[in-house]
Formats: C-alpha cells, sequence, structure tokens
C-alpha cells in the first residue's frame, strides 16, 4: 500500500496564477527513447496576484538538461511533481525562461505526454499531460499564443493552427489564437491525408485533412462528410465561423479517450474516424457523426473559451455535449435522438449519481482529475443547458450564447461567468438553478393528483437523496413539461411547461370535459427520478397515443420494467396489455423505424437491478436474467407473425447508405430478428448473417444468435474475415463476452485475454474483453466470483502502465453495495485486494478509495 495518500485539491483553495504567458516557442528534435524538447517561454507577471511569488512549473517524468533566464544559464533542481525558481533569484517585470529537457515517448505507456503508437508521435495533454512534455504552469487559466518547431525524418509533422514553413526533416506551425497547454497537440508520422476545402461564412478557405495510416484511406468519407455537416450547422445555428487556415484530424490507434479537440488538431481514437460498411455499424457511424462534431464545436466552446480551473470542466464538456446533441438531432431524428441520450444518461450518470462515485456536475474536490470525465460533468452536464434552455426560451437562450462568446473570447471561466449572461439575457435571477452544478444526486419527483368537478389538481413533490459529503440538499428549479390526455388518447391540454421550485406545489386546471391522464416528464425536460403512479392501462394508453415521443416510449418502458419486476418477484408473466400495445405500435407505419426498434427493446439487466434496488429489493442478478430471456421468449412468440412482417418489409433498397433513413429501417430489422431468434431457435439470424452485406445487420444477426447460445460457425467466419481490420477484431471480442453465459462469460474472458489478438496495452482492446464482461451483468457478478477476480487481475496489471484507462474501467465495481452479502464480500475483497497494491496510481487509488468509502 502506498505509504501517504495524495492531498485533494479544493475548489476553495482557487488563486489566481502569479505569473502569465506572453509567448512560447518549442522545438522538438524527435526520437523514440530521446526526444529533446527545447522551451522558450516569455512571462510576467500577473496583476490580479500578490506579488513576490516563486515560480512553480509542473513536470512530471522530464529530464532537465539545461534551463535560463534572460538568457543566464542557471542552475535547478526538480522534484517529484516539477520545479522552482524562488522569488529573490527572478528578474522585476517581465522575463524569458527557457528549458532543454530530454523524454522518452516509446516507453510512455500512459498515453499522456507525447507517446509513440505503432511509430507514430501523438500527444495526448488533457487534462494535465502537458507537464510530461516540459515544465510549465500547466493549468487552464494560462493561456498563450504557440509556435512549435519539429524535427524528425518522418514525413508528416503537424501541431497546433497554422502552417509557418517547413523543409527536409523539419516543420515549423503558429497557432495565433492563446490557448492553455492541455490544447498542445503534436503528430508525427507515415500518414496519407483525404483532403477537402471549406469556405466559411467570412469567406475564409479551410484546407481541411483528416489523416491516417496507410491502407486506411477508403474509411474515412464520412467522416469528412460528418466534419463539413458540423462546420455549416455551427455557422446557421450559433453563428460561430472556424478561424484558422487549416484544420487537421488524425486517427491513432493507441488513445484513452474518444477524441481531444486540439485547436486545429484534433486527435482521434481510430474508431471514432474510420467507417466502411464491411467494418462499422451504424451505430459506428453515428458516433463519428457525432463526436465530429462534438470536438470541432469545442473549437469555440472549450478553446476560444476555456475553462478556469478544471472544477469549471463542466463549462466547456456539458454545453459542447448539448451542442451535439442539438446537431445530431437535426441531422437524424430528434425524437429518436432524445430517447438515445436519455438511456445513455440514465445508464451511466444516474448509475453514478447512485453510489460512491457521486459528485456535483461542479465537484468542490478532486485528487486526480482524470477521475472526473464523468457521465455527471458531461451528460448531466448536457442536461443543465437543455433545461436553461427550455426555462428562457430559444431566443433567449440565443441572445446569452451570443453574449457569453462575445464578452468571454479568450478567457477562462467560471460557471458563474455562463450563469450571468443567462440572468442577464431573460431578466431573470438564477440563484436557485446554480444548485444544480452544487448538488449531488438524482432528484426525485413525485406526483399525486385529484379531479373534482372539471378541475383536475396535479400535486408535485421533489427530494433529492443524501450523498457523500451532502446530507441535506436544498429545493432545485425543475422545469417538468406536461400534456393532459384524455381516456381515448386524444390531447386534452396541449405541452406546457411547469416551474417546480419549491418542496411541494400544486398545479390547477380546470375545464376539463373528463378526468385526464397526465403526461408528465415530457421530453425528459429534467435528469429527475418521476415517481408517478399510473395503471397499466394508463400505460398502455400513453405507449399507443400519447403525442410525445418520449412519453411514448418512457410508457412502453415502465410497462416492461414493472412487468419484468413482477416476473423476477413473483414469477408472473407478461400479460395481454403490454404485447398489444407492443403490436400496436409495431405495427404503426407512421413511426420512424428507429423509433420502433428502441421502444421493442426491454430494460437491461443493470437498468432492472437498479430500480428493483430504488424499490427496496435486493436485486438478483441470476433471476433478473432469467426473467429478461423468458420476457423475450414470450413476446417474440406473440408477436412472432408481426415480427416477421416487419422483418421482411425493412429490407433496405439499393447499396449501402449510412443516412438516418435506412439506419432507423436496418436498426428495426435487426431488432426484430434478435426477438425471432427467441422464437425460431435462430433461423432467420442465420439467414441474415449469411447474406448480409453490412456490419450492422452481419453483427446483429451474429448477437441474436450467441444470445441463444449459438453463432459458433458464423464466429468463426466473422473473426476470418475481419482478422486485417483491428476495429472489427474488436467487436470479435466484445460480442463473444457480451453475449455469454452467465456461468461461462468470466471463464471466456480469460481465455480471450490469452488470444494472439489480445493487446491489453491498446484500450480498444483491453475494454473488448474486460468492459465487456462488465456489460454482462449476470457473467460479471456470478456468484462464484470469478468475474471480480478477473477484472481485478487484469486492473492491477494495467494499472501499472496506464492508470487512467485501468480507473475507468474500475468503475465496473462502483454498484457493489446494492447486491447481497455473498457478492459484496466478494467484490469488497477484490477492492482491498487492488488498494494494498505497493505502487498503486493516484487514478486508482482514488476510485478505489471512493468506492470502498
Amino acid at each position: 500500500m502506498r505509504d501517504t495518500a495524495p492531498q485533494p485539491i479544493h475548489l476553495a483553495d482557487y488563486q489566481p496564477p502569479p505569473f502569465l504567458v506572453e509567448d512560447v516557442a518549442l522545438t522538438f528534435r524527435l526520437a523514440p527513447t530521446a526526444t529533446r524538447v527545447i522551451a522558450h517561454i516569455r512571462f510576467s507577471p500577473n496583476p490580479l496576484a500578490t506579488p513576490g511569488h516563486d515560480l512553480r512549473l509542473d513536470g512530471e517524468g522530464v529530464k532537465l538538461i539545461s534551463a535560463s533566464l534572460n538568457n543566464t544559464e542557471i542552475t535547478a533542481t526538480p522534484d517529484a511533481t516539477g520545479l522552482t525558481i524562488p522569488a529573490q533569484d527572478l528578474p522585476e517585470g517581465p522575463f524569458d525562461w527557457a528549458c532543454e529537457v530530454e523524454i522518452a515517448p516509446e516507453g510512455n505507456t500512459a498515453l499522456e505526454g507525447l507517446y509513440m503508437s505503432r511509430g507514430m508521435y501523438c500527444t495526448q495533454c488533457e487534462a494535465e499531460g502537458f507537464r510530461k512534455i516540459t515544465f510549465y504552469p500547466d493549468r487552464p487559466d494560462v493561456m498563450a499564443p504557440f509556435r512549435v518547431r519539429i524535427e524528425s525524418d518522418l514525413p508528416i509533422l503537424l501541431s497546433n493552427g497554422n502552417p509557418a514553413s517547413s523543409g527536409p526533416g523539419w516543420a515549423e506551425w503558429h497557432d495565433p489564437h492563446p490557448k492553455p497547454a492541455y490544447l498542445f497537440a503534436l503528430v508525427a508520422g507515415d500518414l496519407v491525408a483525404t483532403t477537402d476545402r471549406f469556405t466559411t461564412m467570412g469567406g475564409r478557405d479551410v484546407a481541411l485533412n483528416i489523416w491516417v495510416r496507410r491502407g486506411d484511406e477508403d474509411k474515412i468519407a464520412y467522416a469528412m462528410d460528418a466534419l463539413k455537416r458540423s462546420m455549416l450547422w455551427d455557422e446557421q445555428v450559433y453563428g460561430r465561423a472556424y478561424d484558422l487556415d487549416v484544420f487537421n484530424i488524425v486517427a491513432v490507434d493507441d488513445f484513452n479517450m474518444g477524441a481531444m479537440e486540439n485547436k486545429g488538431l484534433n486527435i482521434f481514437n481510430s474508431r471514432y474516424v474510420l467507417a466502411s460498411p464491411q467494418t462499422a455499424t451504424d451505430s459506428d457511424y453515428a458516433s463519428i457523426e457525432r463526436i465530429i462534431a462534438h470536438e470541432y464545436f469545442h473549437n469555440w466552446t472549450g478553446n476560444r473559451i476555456t475553462c478556469r480551473d478544471w472544477f469549471q470542466l463542466s463549462l466547456k464538456e456539458g454545453l459542447t455535449v448539448f451542442r451535439d446533441q442539438q446537431f445530431m438531432g437535426d441531422m437524424r431524428s430528434h425524437a429518436v435522438k432524445r430517447i438515445e441520450d436519455v438511456l445513455t444518461l440514465r445508464a451511466r450518470q444516474f448509475r453514478e449519481d447512485d453510489g460512491p462515485l457521486a459528485h456535483p456536475v461542479r465537484p468542490e474536490s478532486y485528487v486526480e482529475i482524470n477521475n472526473f470525465y464523468t457521465a455527471t460533468v458531461y451528460e448531466k452536464g448536457a442536461e443543465l443547458i437543455r433545461m436553461l434552455q427550455l426555462l428562457v426560451g430559444e431566443d433567449r437562450y440565443r441572445a446569452a450564447l451570443d453574449l457569453y462568446f462575445i464578452r468571454h473570447d479568450g478567457q477562462a471561466c467560471t460557471i458563474e461567468d455562463w450563469i450571468a449572461v443567462f440572468e442577464e439575457a431573460a431578466g431573470r435571477d438564477l440563484s436557485q438553478f446554480k444548485r444544480w452544478y452544487e448538488q449531488a444526486g438524482t432528484p426525485r419527483v413525485d406526483v399525486s393528483d385529484a379531479w373534482d368537478d372539471g378541475t383536475y389538481t396535479l400535486t408535485l413533490r421533489q427530494h433529492t437523496p443524501p450523498s457523500h459529503g451532502q446530507p441535506l440538499k436544498e429545493p432545485l428549479v425543475i422545469p417538468v413539461a406536461m400534456g393532459l390526455l384524455a381516456a381515448d388518447g386524444t390531447e386534452l391540454l396541449p405541452t406546457q411547461v411547469l416551474e417546480l421550485d419549491s418542496p411541494e406545489q400544486s398545479f390547477s386546471f380546470e375545464g376539463l370535459p373528463e378526468r385526464p391522464v397526465a403526461s408528465l416528464l415530457r421530453g425528459f425536460s429534467a435528469p429527475v427520478v418521476l415517481n408517478q403512479s399510473l395503471s397499466r392501462e394508463h400505460r398502455a394508453l400513453m405507449l399507443a397515443h400519447d403525442t410525445d415521443p418520449f412519453n411514448r416510449f418512457e410508457a412502453g418502458r415502465t410497462l416492461a420494467r414493472e412487468i419484468l419486476h413482477a416476473m423476477v418477484l413473483e414469477g408472473a408473466k407478461p400479460g395481454p396489455d403490454y404485447v398489444q400495445a407492443l403490436r400496436v405500435m409495431l405495427r404503426d407505419e407512421a413511426l420512424d423505424p428507429a423509433f420502433r426498434a428502441l421502444a421493442l427493446h426491454i430494460p437491461g439487466q443493470d437498468d432492472l437491478a437498479a430500480s428493483l434496488h430504488a424499490a427496496g429489493h435486493v436485486p438478483d442478478p441470476d433471476a433478473i436474467h432469467s426473467a429478461r430471456s423468458t420476457a423475450l421468449r414470450l413476446i417474440a412468440e406473440a408477436l412472432i407473425d408481426d415480427l416477421l412482417q416487419v422483418y421482411e418489409s425493412m429490407q433496405t433498397p439499393g447499396p449501402y447508405s449510412p443516412d438516418a433513413k435506412d439506419a432507423g429501417r436496418r436498426a428495426l430489422r435487426v431488432q426484430t430478428v434478435a426477438l425471432l431468434a427467441r422464437a425460431d431457435q435462430g433461423e432467420k439470424a442465420a439467414e441474415l448473417f449469411a447474406r448480409a452485406d453490412n456490419m450492422t445487420e452481419q453483427l446483429g444477426a451474429w448477437g441474436a444468435l450467441l444470445a441463444i447460445g449459438k453463432g459458433q460457425q458464423e464466429g468463426a467466419q466473422f473473426y476470418r474475415q475481419g482478422t486485417e481490420e483491428r476495429l472489427v477484431v474488436d467487436k470479435w471480442f466484445s460480442a463473444q463476452v457480451m453475449h455469454a453465459a452467465p456461468a461461462k462469460a468470466a471463464s471466456l474472458a480469460q481465455e480471450l485475454t490469452q488470444h494472439p489478438d489480445f493487446d491489453w496495452k491498446n484500450p480498444n482492446r483491453f475494454r473488448s474483453v474486460i468492459g465487456a464482461l462488465g456489460a454482462n451483468p449476470a457473467g460479471f457478478h456470478n456468484r462464484n466470483g470469478a468475474g471480480y477476480r478477473l477484472v481485478a487481475d487484469w486492473l492491477i496489471r494495467l494499472d501499472g502502465v496506464n492508470p487512467q484507462a485501468a480507473a475507468r474501467v474500475s468503475t465496473l465495481f462502483e454498484t457493489w453495495k446494492r447486491y447481497d452479502e455473498t457478492r459484496q464480500s466478494l467484490i469488497r475483497a477484490e477492492l482491498d485486494r487492488i488498494m494494498a497494491q505497493d505502487r498503486l496510481s493516484r487514478d486508482m487509488g482514488e476510485m478505489v478509495g471512493r468506492m470502498l468509502g
């Protein structure tokens, strides 16, 4: 175990930087084991800070060769986290600092700072990776323009900004826009580019390049198209134009995250760039479209305006997630996109809020900032933006954003700055709304109603459960979009927004011809748990007739959840009302096929475990798995004729297209074949696999076979055809583990870790096996504890080479306290074993400590 625990950093302790940076000039002489980095930095005292400070420069794992102040060589002695120049040794006023350091990118397995991926040099500096490149004040509120020279015999040498000049073995780049060090980027390798151009609304001609390894050139057309649509959309919707002469994207195989928005040089995990019909599913295409847009949108919401400190991370991430959600709704379907976003929010963020890793959107403290790139910061942060837009209206939302861009361009800002522009633009006090940023946990809204001679009264009560460090919660401002339905499904009251801002409020609606059914939280207008008692008949009514697409979906999902609860706890079976409602929805050709596909999905195992736990039950993963399997079979048998008809009617004509229309048809086709497999022993799934001409249908059909214990022959074919495609091999690994029978999942995962293609140091490949085991809850939580032991073994191993990736996968254990004593004891033993490691990283130590605490 570590001798001393790392000390937390607190928001309350923030102090402005004592020195600002006016200019940065870097020279890189690249070599795998001995890269030299020469830095020339112009500092000036910060007028907002008290005088007399030492100069503290962050630096980790860098070897200091020489240092100078104002061109005079000095002696400096680094410590474990940087070096300090005493105040008495500093010149008065502005001064020049220079140093030369040596780093070894080839041995940098943590994939932070400058590292190598299959012969290519690349960087990842967010959040604090730049300190692994050279000595620097590595904090987001220190912003400066950068000039970079790269020296190497590799053919492609890239950095931020615009190309300045180049020659044999060198290239120079200049980024005129002040930026924090976390946005620095460098790439050098034997790469090829697909090129295009975009003319901004201001007339700037921008060169667009997407760089990949040789052999991948045929898989980037969709990414380029998504980039151009993102640039146009940001101009049309937010009035934001691109501000450099070139925009580069590079696909990297070894990358801890999805992508990084470095100014003018976005670096992407290759899985979010490369796509062809034979290697990528429709879901992959949609992810590429969304993440390309997300990183591009960061150019303004993250780069031009960044966060003052890492506690304000949601200021850039929550806002940019909301913007990419808007974009995807415009590109595809707002209704389907909203449902998908809420499913993600509940699966990841509600789970986070309900456990030991709960934290506010703006945390009060952290030990390792990498651990706070969470669903709460991203997804819940986006929900807060959505609520603001709903509360102030779209016009005032746009006015607030315009004011934000004008007032804070080139600044590092806080949540207070963000709230202030909305208060000014909307003319309202948002101090209570700000609690959403400060309080952890998912609020509960309890509903009761009354009917009296034409007057319907709705009473809403809010409370937020206590969380670590926050036993008492203050009331929030909760926008509740709602409408009223008649017994025949017609709408008595169209959508309006109620503002719940007290612990309890009542709202009355007069002159109604009959007692209505309240359709509440339309569009999922707030990230809350809604407790509304409705009969199964009313749920079925809403599933069949609600005019709000989200609540129509929600009614079916809630009905399915209630049925599955009864199956798990009482051995009940799905009733005819639910099956009939599904039949009506399935046959409704006016509905988007993508919506119908989502509506056919019943709640997953983790969803049911969470909802049973919330209802006061101890979830049994085996019983949940058995109930879901039985429910799927019974639904399939009852709807087999309807499923067959829809399956045949959803064939897509012509060559493959990833557009939303065809993708929706394939989604419904794959979902129907997955259900049919439960009734026809996989006959249709085997046929679809054999003749599929795209990855979506092939992988969907194989998954349907694996889920019923078949598909071995198809799996061998899948592997053979994909051996040269690393992203296809990732799918081959993960599909087997995710669909494995619970008793076999851990042993299969263990077997796959011995496969020659299992490169555990590659984050994508590691997640494709170890992460996939967590996506098989009954397998991961098997009573023999094998899944727990396997995950812990690999987390300990990975933590030694890539702490960030290991810490993120450790969240598989975050819900351990919801299960029975036997499982809790097994998991606790593994968490204790991880915590007892002699060289445990700060990343892993914080995560496991919070889970144990």
